[in-house]
């Protein structure tokens, strides 16, 4: 009986021990809630697992959904980063703030959004405004723009993600709808599916998503040209007619793990994950490093 007792008070002298102790180079969150943008959830799930790799305890989620989907769980509460390809809008501030969020904005990539259509497609190149008239139904024929006698399929992604808007600003100029024809694909990976097996589709997502199963369409300004295909050195020169940031919010100026994720992201071996994943990575100059 005596035995036993000592023991048991190993056994819990052992379970205390293990439970009070804090974790060493960890913070406040143990965990990371990250939501948002379709563009960028292949993007930051690999920046997860690496920076899980340095933090072998800490435990990073990630989930898409939408840029409007990860913004709208920030100002809930119910995420620790938002991942966007648009900003922030005017009326989402106003509620974050009403709600006692203070949204902070870092850029943590550059993308270009890519045209792309089938490889067997003959057209190649198109101008800005034949996008337009594609997407808002009036040039509904691939002939028209010197393609063959075929209907187009035009793929836009959903009302809530970020790409949608920043192509409906960019290429309808914020005027025009789309198309009731054209149909609204689920994610980016959707409209790359898609195009890989229909000839008469058009569609557009991030450069991070394209493969040799669809071919990419050089744009310019207009009939004048240039027209410019949406590699790296376009996307940071800015010849590339379709580009953007993509960002994260977080709920004031990041602490603990959030701030170690953040800036890993921004360091050299985050950008170089961005890289690898076919974005294009942000200069030295302009990362935005969380001051101490």
């Amino acid at each position: 009986m005596k035995l036993k007792f000592i023991n048991l008070g190993i056994f819990l002298l052992l379970l205390t021990s293990c439970g009070g102790k804090k974790e060493t180079g960890l913070k406040e969150k143990q965990a990371i809630q990250i939501k948002g943008s379709d563009t960028m959830i292949n993007l930051c799930q690999a920046w997860a697992e690496a920076f899980m790799k340095k933090y072998p305890k800490a435990f990073v989620a990630v989930t898409g959904g939408g840029s409007g989907t990860g913004i709208a769980a920030l100002i809930d509460g119910t995420c620790d980063i938002a991942e966007s390809s648009r900003k922030m809008k005017e009326g989402e501030i106003i509620l974050a703030n009403q709600r006692k969020i203070l949204p902070v904005e870092f850029t943590v990539a550059l993308d270009g959004i890519v045209v792309v259509v089938h490889p067997a497609n003959p057209i190649s190149e198109l101008t800005i405004e034949q996008l337009a008239g594609i997407f808002t139904g009036k040039i509904a024929n691939w002939k028209e723009i010197g393609g063959k006698d075929a209907e187009i399929v035009a793929l836009s992604r959903e009302v809530n993600s970020g790409t949608h808007i920043y192509f409906k600003e960019h290429i309808l100029k914020g005027k025009e709808e789309f198309a009731p024809s054209v149909l609204l694909m689920p994610s980016s990976q959707a409209i790359a599916d898609e195009i890989t097996q229909n000839q008469n589709a058009i569609g557009y997502y991030g450069m991070g998503y394209l493969s040799p199963k669809q071919k990419a369409i050089a744009i310019a300004k207009d009939n004048k040209g240039p027209y410019v295909l949406p590699l790296i050195e376009n996307v940071v020169n800015g010849t590339y007619q379709i580009s953007r940031p993509l960002l994260m919010y977080t709920n004031g100026q990041p602490q603990g793990l959030v701030k170690e994720f953040i800036d890993f992201v921004l360091g050299d071996e985050g950008q170089g994950i961005v890289k690898q994943q076919d974005f294009v990575p942000i200069t030295l100059s302009e990362t935005k490093k969380i001051k101490n």
